[in-house]
């Protein structure tokens, strides 16, 4: 049963002993200090654990190319992500269960199985929390005191504060809090580390590095096996049951594609031939967008854990009912290649704040029949009008928190944006935009013809074939994306075992 890179987790099938699981990584082994250590995540991006996408010009922020990373290694992207543990509001679920037809995706279910995985490690909340499961769940240990001060802004802004960011703060308006991560003593805790790693004595989980898949093979429409790249050299890996493909994003559409699921207009211009005309493949695109603000310190202040330890959800304007901007404090400077030009302190933080519930749209699309050549990334940022009213909002919220009275022990100053207005903060906003690397929703959930996968994961159209990653959000959670992508996985594990009787 291949199932190519982990955003998933094969652990829950290799549970049964009758089932033979084969986990195929295109990356390497995740033993390595700049996976482990919690502060060096950044040195992740651009490297050998980075996929390294490059998302096309976009006219909508001044023709600017945003570099798009996506983890490439045992643990996917939470090998060399920031570690946050963030599961997503309430309506997001229930959105999920209305898209698929299935309540099994709504909230309700959904905390069980939160609370199922978790080995929660804060304060006891047995209403939200779960202790004794498989991921290590903690808030970031003795935060730094600008996490601090951003709790204190928020709350003499009129912001609620919580003592954890996983429960009732995600079930209303949003709020603050310090932030749940993966980081067990000190180390790095992540997705595979929690499900892989310990099972991996076992006879009937195999998991092989260094194998890059190109495409699925069918038998008429079944799916029989995966076609891979093996110390370089081609071959086919053959599936007695099913395969899964989790691979983000990204690689996922883009394995569909060459396997001759998509758009059949588009797969016929590049001379692939059609298995299923899936014409969503590929569409729906969406990714939270941040605009960073920064401040220069009066002092040094040495990040602590990730350097990201406060996050804090909240409304663009005051009729909406649920957050719609994300905020990450950040202990560092996180410029853009743009807003670097303005001049970066050597001492500084950054509120890293964007649109958590996006309208923009973009869409993925092959350049050639060749699975080598790399597909054509339109992000999409900021194309929908709406997105940049939403900004603007973001970034006059940012401002006031940054410069409330709780960070003046700490802050020289703002260094950028500034009072800015009318076109001069939209310029701004524009040189600012970057990812929070939350591509999601390229194969969505769904019933209807732009739906690429079923209330139970399956491609429409065809047998034996599942997807189990951030690629099926019918829309991007409301946060980080680590967490819903683990509960994905584990509700593909118990649609497989379901169906199969494992």
């Amino acid at each position: 049963m291949p199932a190519p890179p982990a955003r998933w987790s094969p652990r829950r099938l290799a549970e049964n002993p009758a089932a033979e699981v084969l986990l195929l990584e295109a990356g390497g082994s995740d033993e390595a200090e700049a996976v482990l250590d919690p502060a060096l995540w950044p040195t992740n991006l651009g490297g050998d654990r980075d996929w390294g996408f490059q998302a096309l010009p976009n006219p909508h922020i001044d023709g600017r190319e945003i570099p798009m990373s996506m983890g490439k290694g045992l643990g996917g992207g939470s090998s060399i992500n920031v570690m946050v543990w963030a599961r997503g509001h309430r309506s997001d679920w229930d959105f999920f269960a209305a898209e698929s037809g299935d309540p099994e995706w709504g909230y309700a279910n959904v905390l069980d199985i939160y609370r199922r995985i978790e080995d929660w490690q804060g304060a006891p909340d047995p209403a939200f929390r779960g202790t004794g499961g498989p991921v290590w769940v903690q808030p970031a240990a003795d935060p730094s005191p600008l996490a601090l001060a951003l709790l204190d802004a928020a709350r003499d802004y009129g912001i609620p504060v919580f003592d954890h960011p996983n429960g009732r703060m995600m079930e209303g308006a949003g709020g603050a809090a310090i932030t749940d991560m993966l980081v067990r003593d000190g180390r790095r805790h992540s997705l595979y580390r929690a499900y892989v790693r310990p099972w991996l004595d076992r006879p009937n989980l195999t998991v092989l590095t260094g194998a890059l898949v190109r495409r699925v093979v069918f038998q008429g429409r079944r799916a029989t096996g995966v076609e891979v790249v093996y110390d370089g050299r081609p071959m086919v890996i053959g599936a007695g049951t099913e395969v899964v493909l989790s691979l983000g994003a990204i690689q996922t559409p883009k394995v569909l594609m060459h396997s001759g699921i998509g758009d059949q207009a588009e797969l016929e211009r590049v001379g692939i031939p059609v298995v299923r005309n899936l014409p969503g493949v590929g569409r729906n695109l969406q990714d939270h967008v941040s605009f960073g603000c920064t401040w220069e310190l009066s002092a040094p202040l040495p990040p602590r854990n990730s350097g990201s330890e406060a996050t804090l959800y909240w409304k663009s304007r005051p009729g909406l009912e649920v957050p719609d901007l994300l905020f990450c404090q950040v202990e560092f400077p996180v410029p853009s290649e743009r807003t670097a030009a303005r001049g970066v302190p050597a001492h500084g933080w950054t509120m890293f704040a964007g649109l958590a519930r996006p309208e923009s749209r973009g869409r993925l699309r092959l350049q050639s029949a060749d699975p080598a050549a790399p597909l054509a990334i339109d992000a999409g940022f900021l194309s929908d009008a709406g997105d940049a009213t939403t900004a603007a909002a973001c970034v006059e919220l940012c401002r006031e928190l940054g410069n409330a009275p709780a960070f003046r022990p700490f802050v020289r100053g703002e260094v950028m944006p500034g009072p800015v207005n009318g076109e001069d903060r939209d310029r701004y906003i524009r040189d600012a935009a970057v990812t929070y690397w939350h591509q999601s929703c390229t194969a969505r959930m769904g019933r209807d013809d732009m739906s690429v996968v079923d209330g139970s994961l399956r491609v429409h159209g065809i047998d034996a074939l599942r997807l189990a990653d951030a690629s099926i959000m019918p829309r991007v959670t409301t946060g980080n994306t680590q967490a819903p992508c683990a509960v994905i996985g584990e509700r593909a594990a118990e649609l497989i075992r379901a169906a199969h009787g494992l």
